[in-house]
């Protein structure tokens, strides 16, 4: 028999992450008298040298802070090379589709598509300026301490988790770029060309060697010194359309969370580029109706919500600073009520309404003063890219692969934009209270995540850890439909979806449904948290 795990209850402050080893790395961090953003950033900094499938010091990061106040987002995402047209990717790839991915909903791409490995689909790196970006504005601690347990796990090595070996060799099971400019990945990041065993121990000391000069220079040194001529010269002999000058004009963007009503509650979510706007749709779709006792009815009614808000998330959804967004119009109550209208009692194939116009790892952590951190960060797709910088040991994200070439979409690739992205921290307050931070890692199944999570937060009055021990579904693209065992156990769930119309098939591989971590303020004081039930997720606190 299977036991689910138990909440974890700390009465001061607390670090929920997918890597037991990350996770005592911000705990050790909030021992030592460090705050919630100095834990998140020792937690993310850490992640990158324990997790290198899912994400790397070549990748972006989101965040929402609740600085006992309000709100505060960040965007360290990163752009398109200067250089980087749309003529280019069609005569570098011959006009030939590329296999859909995720971040464009799958199977409903439609003609040519990004690539998915090599330079072409490569943005600058926002993460190291991320972490910088947070210290500076929140952190207490100094910078360069926040490096310490990641270098030494770089440094010295550090025995392989399960979960991890795992989602390493599915993602060496994925094609890759050949050619000399791509041998240092197999250097790197195999044993003897596979995946690390659990419990094997791997090093990584470039990746260390990276990490002091990123702690000891601000970052810097990652887009204005060493790091970024070597990057520079690299992309130069090899290929690719990384720059210098692209390096150095990178910058992250504080921006205001958006949010939705459900239930009494507030969703909140970082606005475009990234997909939250999905997860609030949904949301403010079902909040116009009643809770479902009904599984089959609430299942339903869910997967129909989460259509809709992929709709328009794949139509409207863009850079900001580059195209329109129609952001409030997306959220406005009146469009939404009108949303809510198409939802029937059969599953449909909907399209983008026409609104007025206006591989990834998540923590979150909370501190004894109240503040609170969700934090996500990507290289995507499994190792990115997977082009690696010779000697400084990280790979470099493949975010690229979600834009689109179609020259009439406001998403389209192009020079210096930040392309459709995947990751999204959430955040849950009460009347302008905070409940706390959460979130789901998964690509496509993110905001699909968000509402499940919320849902049985609100909804049915779970506890952290409860609601992520719920059983999920997964709604990939058309009609079908994906559901854990434990779910399809529910007595008629599987044959009244049918009846309505979804193909359901049960999956029993757990990264399908992604992994999540939530943290929520308890009302005697200290916090109540989870950690994802279907990887090494580890929740700690003091």
């Amino acid at each position: 028999m299977a036991y689910p795990r138990r909440a974890l209850f700390a009465p001061h402050g607390a670090v929920s992450t997918s890597h037991p080893l990350a996770a005592a790395a911000g705990l050790a961090v909030l021992r030592r008298g460090g705050n919630a953003v100095d834990a998140a950033l020792a937690t993310a900094i850490t992640l990158t040298v324990v997790q290198p499938p899912s994400n790397d010091i070549g990748g972006d990061l989101f965040a929402i802070v609740w600085d006992g106040d309000r709100l505060h987002g960040l965007n360290a995402a990163g752009r398109s090379p200067a250089a980087l047209t749309r003529e280019m990717v069609l005569t570098a790839t011959g006009g030939v589709s590329a296999t859909p991915v995720d971040a464009l909903g799958g199977a409903q791409a439609r003609g040519p598509a990004m690539p998915a490995r090599g330079w072409l689909p490569v943005t600058v790196p926002g993460a190291p300026a991320g972490w910088r970006d947070l210290h500076d504005r929140f952190g207490v601690l100094p910078f360069a301490d926040l490096f310490t347990d990641a270098v030494g796990y770089a440094e010295d090595g550090h025995p392989v988790s399960t979960g991890t070996a795992a989602t390493w060799a599915r993602a060496l099971a994925q094609p890759a770029p050949t050619g000399a400019g791509h041998t240092e990945f197999d250097r790197i990041f195999t044993v003897a060309g596979r995946a690390p065993r659990p419990g094997e121990r791997w090093r990584n000391p470039a990746a260390a060697r990276t990490l002091r000069l990123i702690a000891h220079s601000g970052a810097d040194d990652f887009y204005r010194g060493t790091i970024a001529e070597a990057l520079d010269r690299h992309a130069a002999r090899t290929g690719g359309f990384l720059t210098a000058a692209d390096l150095a004009a990178h910058t992250s963007t504080w921006v205001d969370p958006v949010s939705v009503r459900y239930r009494g509650h507030e969703v909140w979510e970082l606005p475009p580029p990234g997909q939250g706007l999905a997860a609030l749709q949904a949301l403010g779709v079902l909040d116009g109706l009643d809770p479902a006792a009904d599984p089959v009815q609430r299942v339903h009614r869910q997967v129909e919500a989460v259509k809709l808000g992929f709709a328009d998330a794949h139509a409207h959804v863009a850079d900001p600073e580059r195209a329109t967004v129609p952001t409030a119009g997306l959220l406005d109550p009146g469009y939404l009520a009108a949303r809510r209208a198409l939802l029937t009692d059969r599953a449909g194939d909907p399209v983008a309404g026409d609104p007025e116009r206006g591989g990834t790892v998540y923590l979150c952590t909370a501190d004894s003063d109240g503040l609170m951190v969700s934090l996500i960060q990507s290289t995507y797709l499994g190792f990115g890219s997977r082009v690696v910088l010779p000697g400084y040991g990280f790979a470099l994200q493949n975010r690229g692969t979600g834009f689109r070439l179609d020259p009439g979409h406001p998403n389209v690739v192009g020079p210096a934009k930040r392309p459709f992205h995947t990751i999204i921290p959430g955040f849950l307050t009460r009347d302008g209270a905070p409940v706390g931070p959460f979130g789901v890692m998964g690509g496509h199944m993110q905001p699909q995540g968000h509402v499940q999570l919320v849902a049985a937060t609100v909804d049915d009055g779970r506890d952290p850890q409860a609601a992520l021990d719920a059983p999920r579904w997964y709604w990939h693209a058309g009609r079908t439909l994906l559901v854990e065992p434990t779910l399809a156990a529910e007595p008629g769930l599987v044959a009244g979806l049918r009846a309505r119309g979804h193909e359901v098939t049960v999956a029993d591989e757990p990264s399908v449904f992604g992994y999540g971590q939530a943290l929520w303020r308890a009302p005697a004081g200290g916090w109540v948290v989870g950690a994802e039930p279907r990887v090494d997720g580890a929740a700690l606190g003091y």
